[in-house]
């Protein structure tokens, strides 16, 4: 593998850095701003919560991998991963800038207060662990193992609860898609 410099590994972190703000600003943003279109986005949630069941399931396949030392197969798996994740957030950007906001339908409190338990966590540490995200794969990918390790320790189950708790607040939004048409 190639060797990296420190100033290569600056670079990347510089990406990172600035790709955490303009993604957090995006997110901020993305619901002030509306854009008609005449293609329909509305089945992109759909999509988008498989996209990141999909990305659970290869975190939970690359976290065997390195138990199992397959550091190899574990790169391929979380690079994928991270490509998914990228899709994913391109496609919820543009369904939240073409589609007005889903209201929860369901009046039943114990329902309702489980949905946005599930909700506002999901949230929070999504945009918590993004740029922890990035700086986790970057130590993978320059080597810096211990760092890496360090880092994926906590990184990891937050990652996977964000990439379970966005379908599952999905097939719990999913009967008041209609309804908020």
């Amino acid at each position: 593998m190639k060797k990296f410099t420190d100033s290569d590994i600056r670079k990347y972190d510089l990406f990172a850095y600035i790709a955490s703000v303009i993604v957090f600003l995006l997110i901020v943003f993305m619901r002030k701003i509306h854009f008609e279109s005449s293609i329909d986005f509305r089945i992109l949630p759909a999509i988008y919560s498989s996209l990141n069941a999909i990305a659970a399931v290869l975190l939970i396949l690359a976290y065997r991998a390195i138990k199992n030392k397959n550091v190899e197969l574990h790169r391929r798996l979380m690079t994928t991963a991270i490509a998914i994740s990228t899709v994913f957030l391109m496609m919820y950007v543009l369904y939240h800038i073409t589609n007005s906001d889903t209201k929860f339908c369901r009046q039943d409190s114990i329902v309702r207060l489980i949905y946005f338990f599930i909700l506002i966590t999901h949230i929070v540490l999504a945009a918590i662990s993004f740029p922890f995200i990035i700086f986790t794969f970057i130590r993978g990918y320059t080597e810096q193992f211990e760092r890496h390790k360090k880092l994926a320790y906590w990184v990891f189950p937050v990652w996977l609860y964000v990439c379970i708790t966005g379908p599952i607040c999905y097939l719990m939004l999913f009967p008041c898609y209609e309804i908020n048409k």
